[in-house]
């Protein structure tokens, strides 16, 4: 593999220097721990779709409460999944702009350190606390 086509390790990328904040090679990183995130969620969706099919009937209720409580987690895990998912095809979206690591508020820079924590973060740290404060005060926004 040519240095060029090599993805950063996450130290390679701490030690870059930050005048190469969301260069060729840091977008590339991104998209790769992004790309595999999804196909992570992807997979476990599949799972939980076989694991539902696979399921027989119980005719004891006390077990078949239990499994209807078991599924009903399952599938809010699910849902939560899903609404990542779509976050990170949004992420996917702004690498292939060029439009991610910035702040969609004030442009600003979001940070590799946050990016590394959360990849689907659209806010730096300040705006987040802001919007977070306002929810707060003011309910959903």
């Amino acid at each position: 593999m040519k240095r060029k086509d090599k993805i950063l390790t996450e130290n390679e990328l701490l030690r870059d220097s930050p005048n190469n904040y969301m260069s060729e090679s840091q977008l590339k990183f991104f998209k790769n721990r992004l790309e595999l995130l999804a196909n992570e969620l992807l997979q476990n969706a599949d799972e939980t779709t076989e694991h539902l099919r696979r399921t027989s009937l119980v005719p004891d209720p006390a077990d078949r409460a239990s499994i209807e409580e078991e599924h009903s987690l399952e599938l809010r895990t699910r849902d939560r999944e899903r609404k990542l998912l779509k976050k990170i095809q949004e992420a996917i979206l702004r690498i292939d702009k060029k439009e991610y690591g910035y702040c969609l508020e004030t442009g600003e820079e979001i940070g590799l350190e946050r990016l590394l924590a959360r990849p689907t973060a659209t806010l730096s740290l300040e705006a987040q606390q802001r919007r977070e404060k306002r929810q707060k005060q003011f309910g959903d926004i």
